[in-house]
């Protein structure tokens, strides 16, 4: 804690602490009574808000479960989501996380969303070629064109 017990000692107002760290008044305050219940030792950081719930071993595990896939894990297809990963990891080692958790887990140890490598089985390509050149040109929405029309008119004495 970026705060030391001398402070407190000190006797310094909570308001001027505070208006020093760029911190709420709460925030020293709780300091405070931290330091006044155990001393400096009380004041020493316990480490980043956002550590890891889930260890570098256990996340060897992990690995070891994902390369399974989700068929070993009761899904019917083979597809990795996040909320699947969540309920792996919660059925495994009885961790709860949130899906940006269990995302930023994944990207932390150099995993990243996949595609496909081939096309669906089932496609058709004579249909999704006529699909392109019948129907998309009436889905999309006419682009609007800049000129002497547009709201790009010259400004009085910028000539």
């Amino acid at each position: 804690m970026r705060v030391s017990g001398e402070r407190f000692a000190r006797g310094e107002k909570t308001s001027v602490i505070a208006k020093d760290l760029r911190v709420s008044e709460r925030s020293v305050e709780r300091w405070r009574r931290a330091w006044r219940e155990g001393g400096a030792t009380a004041l020493a950081s316990s480490g980043p808000a956002k550590s890891p719930k889930i260890s570098e071993a256990q996340f060897a595990v992990l690995e070891e479960e994902l390369g399974r896939g989700p068929a070993a894990h009761g899904w019917e297809d083979q597809r990795w989501t996040l909320e699947r990963v969540k309920t792996a990891i919660a059925r495994k080692f009885h961790v709860t996380c949130s899906i940006s958790g269990v995302w930023r887990l994944l990207h932390r140890h150099g995993w990243s969303w996949q595609s496909p490598a081939r096309r669906a089985l089932e496609r058709d390509e004579l249909a999704v070629g006529l699909w392109k050149k019948d129907v998309w040109p009436q889905v999309e929405a006419p682009r609007r064109r800049s000129g002497p029309t547009s709201s790009s008119r010259a400004r009085p004495g910028s000539r």
